[in-house]
Parts: structure tokens; sequence; C-alpha cells
């Protein structure tokens, strides 16, 4: 039988689409996370891990990324107990992609740990607080920052409100307008909790997609393969950005099916065809 390939699931925090969590206290289920679809796994020890658990996980995470295990991981909250631990055994392991700061709401926390790990692991803020939304600017523009995540479910808890959607309108809109002004790419959605319902997946991811987010956060393999189509450009897609390059070979404002086709249009039809050769 062929062992799962642990090194799959290992592309740029920046570019995924897909952020795969796996339990940190797990380990047996790292490589098969690793070997779905998903482009990145996260590896857990902040919500997923028990605090009897903590110290066992991390073990567990240093011995996987100093073998063959690829991946990033999310650590405790910077206030946490935890936090210096999960970070000093980290510091300089080999397959470390990323850290996921979880309740992310402190810039000069993010400097620290840039510096502590260094250039080549990227560090997503997770934001899930009111606090983390209003210093959304400030930690997109941290050096490492490569991308912004949203956890919606912790945040709709700290301000007391539904988690559906027009009440996570402007915290996710603001997430988006912060990482653009950062030159990041869009940030990362949170997670859709029914675990046998891919179409919800799907859904929740392309609503997402629709404000400007270009990744989103699984809890489960099932949910890998619709959130990926989710974020991918359809053949439709494709096909009208080509005709909208075509159309626009003259230059200035042309018509194409009816609509007027200018600077922003092509512009969008580019980004199209980016995104499909990702």
């Amino acid at each position: 039988m062929t062992e799962p390939d642990s090194t799959r699931a290992s592309c740029s925090a920046a570019t995924a689409r897909t952020l795969l969590f796996v339990p940190g206290n797990r380990p047996e289920r790292f490589a098969k996370a690793a070997a779905t679809a998903a482009d990145l796994v996260i590896v857990d020890l902040e919500d997923a891990v028990p605090d009897e658990d903590k110290a066992s996980a991390r073990d567990a995470v240093a011995q996987w990324l100093s073998a063959d295990g690829r991946a990033a991981v999310r650590v405790n909250g910077t206030k946490s107990s935890d936090y210096q631990q999960d970070v000093a055994t980290l510091a300089g392991l080999p397959g470390l992609r990323a850290v996921v700061v979880s309740m992310a709401d402190d810039p000069a926390a993010l400097i620290a740990l840039h510096q502590r790990l260094g250039q080549d692991v990227e560090i997503v803020p997770l934001v899930e607080t009111a606090l983390g939304i209003v210093k959304a600017v400030e930690l997109a523009a941290v050096p490492g920052v490569s991308r912004l995540a949203f956890g919606h479910l912790d945040f709709a808890a700290d301000i007391d409100s539904s988690i559906e959607d027009e009440a996570m309108l402007m915290a996710r809109s603001l997430l988006v307008v912060a990482s653009r002004a950062a030159g990041l790419p869009g940030p990362v959605d949170g997670v859709t909790t029914a675990l046998d319902d891919p179409v919800a997946s799907g859904s929740d991811a392309a609503r997402a997609r629709s404000l400007g987010f270009a990744g989103k956060l699984c809890i489960h393999p099932s949910q890998v393969e619709a959130v990926n189509a989710a974020f991918s450009p359809s053949t439709q897609e494709i096909a009208w950005a080509h005709l909208i390059i075509e159309a626009s070979t003259a230059g200035g404002a042309v018509r194409v099916d009816g609509h007027m086709v200018d600077a922003p249009v092509i512009l969008k039809a580019r980004a199209i065809l980016v995104r499909a050769q990702e």
C-alpha cells in the first residue's frame, strides 16, 4: 500500500485556497491531511487540543516538521500561557511553512514573532475579536505577515452577534480592504461547521469570494474539493476573460456583448487568468 505523500499540501499560505486544520494531538492524521487536495495543512495547537495535551501535541508537531512534514501551525494567542512555549518549539523547524496566530490583535507581538522565526516563515494573523478588526490595517502591515484570516465564530461571540452574513459583513469587508491596502492577497475566510455538507462549504466559499476573500479555513477533508472549486475560475469565467482581453487589444473602451469594457474590466479579466494559472 502506498503511503500518503506528507508534502503534497504545502503551498504558500499567501496563495492557498484551502487551509485544512488537523488537531496537533492526532499525529496519525498529519500525513493523511497533507495527502488531501488541500493547498495547505494547518496543524492546530489551540482550540482542537485540550490543555492536558498541549505539551504532547507540541512534541508531535515538532517531530513531524523535523522529518518529512510540511505545514502551517496555529499557535495559541499571544496573551496565553502556552504561546511562548509554542513559538520556542516551532523556531527553526525545517518543515514549518507559516504560523497562524489565533486571537491576533497586537502588531508588536507579530513583529517580535517575525524576528524570532525569520523571513522564511509566513505569519497569518487570525482576526477573531473586535479589537483585532479595529487593528486589521496595522496587523496587515507588519513585516512577515503574508495574509489575514477571519475567525468569524469567535468574533461573533466577542461582539455578541449572530454568525449570519449580515452581522459579519462589515468585518469581512474591512479585512478585504486592509489586505488590499497592505498589498496582501485576499484574506482567508472562517470555517463552515457543517462537516458532511460540501455544498454548504462551497456556497460559503463562493460568497466569501464575491466579497474579495481568496481562501477558506476547512475542518474536514470533505470540504476541500468544493472550496477549491469556489476559489478557482470556472470555465465560463476563463472564456469571458479571454474574450475581454482579445477585444481590448485596440485600446480604449470597447463594447462586448452589449456591455462597456474599460480599464477596470480588463484588470478583472487579467486577474481571472492569473488565478487560472495558479
